[in-house]
């Protein structure tokens, strides 16, 4: 007894802190294993732990969630650390949140850190009155200049670098990250900007390599520990990465506009960036000095068109090419097809529906990759009773897609049959050494799933 006076009287502050975590956690205990029976049932899920929430057993968030949507259903409960999460597992279940309750589940959940790079600008990462005019805006535009138009593979199919750049390698292995990403990224830039790159240029080559690492980045484990806990972000080194990208890009963006405003012509726009500069110099001429066509949506938006437009529809395509290497049976009926319907003529978008197992593969390796498995986290706008369950408003909510097929927009179906123009030209292989069943299909964890890091072998076949 004396000896444990001793050390009371030693260590108060120990004693007081120690008491105070004690109490934290009967509490926190307390709390979470009721629910308010006047509000209604929660959704189910896994008991968390102080602060850790369910972390230690989501190492691979997408494939843990998957599993337990069997365990508790389609709509269930998870703590990424101290937050709280519901997930919406299955298609129709997310459709019926995100279309059918699109009010009360519209909201997007912007976490720390696209928070922090896009401040409530642009098109991805942003809520209320702006976000849906930029979101209008950019749909009305991108229509406006090729996307889901008739005729608009022209633009897709006139650029023949991916053709080239594989029939210069032909034979030999190659890395089909860069070949990919670069043509579909220029297709974006087509569309935004009104013209092309060229594939030398090393503003372009930057944009595009800076747009693959800040996927890898924001999906690393340290940026999930930073959206859980964003006091810890001066000791990420991946947050200082990001920020530095973010930083050159919106200087990159912000030169490349200045010169297409030097160049501008009301009455013939070039592209989307055209488009913005047009609304916003006429609501300025009309007196309107405070709408949303301001410099920082202009260049988060065109960040975040690009961004999207090149990381969706490359990462989809090199997943097409790896699965036909790996199986290729399949990409053999895939060619016997497009030989006996096309032949030699180039293909068109319209035509997919004359290539029936053509275009089931296509739609299977866009199931199959489910590259955004968990898509942007919502949040729920108001207090909801969804299928039974409670949810407070506030929550956040992650549609989980895995195992969906999720349907393109018009410009990524298209820039999709860039696949069927790949396979009428060569066929895909793995390189030398290597067997089918070495190809590994485990992704490769970033914001999105990409490939991991493979080369294959392309053989022609004109």
């Amino acid at each position: 007894m004396a000896l444990m006076g001793g050390l009371l009287l030693q260590a108060p502050s120990t004693v007081t802190l120690l008491g105070a975590v004690l109490f934290l956690l009967v509490l926190y205990l307390c709390s979470s294993g009721s629910s308010s029976e006047e509000q209604g049932k929660e959704p189910p899920g896994p008991r968390p732990l102080p602060l850790l929430g369910n972390m230690l057993d989501l190492k691979k968030p997408y494939c843990t969630l998957c599993e337990l949507s069997k365990k508790y259903g389609p709509i269930f409960t998870v703590h990424f650390g101290p937050k709280k999460v519901v997930v919406l597992a299955g298609y129709k279940t997310v459709k019926q949140a995100l279309v059918n309750q699109a009010e009360d589940f519209g909201d997007r959940d912007i976490t720390p850190v696209f928070y922090d790079f896009n401040q409530g600008h642009g098109i991805l990462f942003a809520n209320g009155d702006s976000w849906k005019e930029m979101r209008r805006f950019a749909l009305t535009n991108l229509r406006d200049f090729g996307m889901g138009k008739e005729g608009s593979e022209e633009k897709i199919l006139e650029d023949q670098y991916l053709y080239t750049n594989v029939l210069s390698i032909t034979g030999k292995a190659f890395d089909t990250a860069q070949p990919v990403l670069y043509a579909v990224s220029n297709i974006i830039s087509a569309i935004v900007y009104g013209s092309r790159f060229e594939y030398t240029d090393p503003l372009f080559t930057g944009m595009v390599d800076r747009v693959n690492e800040n996927v890898h980045l924001i999906g690393s484990a340290s940026m999930q520990m930073y959206n859980m806990f964003p006091w810890l972000g001066p000791w990420i080194n991946n947050l200082t990465r990001l920020k530095n990208n973010i930083a050159d890009m919106k200087m990159e963006v912000t030169e490349l506009v200045r010169g297409l405003k030097e160049t501008l012509n009301p009455h013939m726009c070039r592209g989307f960036v055209d488009s913005f500069l047009v609304r916003k110099q006429t609501l300025e001429e009309s007196g309107n000095m405070d709408s949303f066509y301001h410099d920082d949506n202009l260049v988060f938006s065109v960040g975040n068109l690009f961004a999207a437009g090149t990381d969706t529809t490359g990462t989809t395509l090199r997943w097409g090419l790896l699965l036909m290497a790996k199986y290729p049976h399949i990409q053999d009926r895939v060619q016997e097809e497009i030989s006996r319907v096309i032949g030699s003529r180039q293909p068109l978008v319209e035509g997919r529906k004359n290539l029936p197992y053509t275009d089931a593969v296509i739609h299977e390796t866009q199931r199959l990759a489910s590259i955004v498995t968990m898509s942007i986290p919502h949040t729920t706008s108001r207090d909801v009773t969804f299928q039974e369950y409670f949810i407070k408003k506030g929550t956040s909510v992650i549609p989980l897609l895995m195992d969906a097929f999720m349907a393109f927009s018009g410009l990524g179906r298209m820039e999709l049959f860039l696949f069927t123009s790949l396979l009428q030209c060569f066929h895909f292989s793995p390189p030398p050494g290597v067997t089918e069943d070495d190809l590994d299909l485990t992704p490769s964890v970033g914001f999105t799933l990409h490939p991991s890091p493979h080369q294959l072998c392309a053989v022609s076949r004109v």
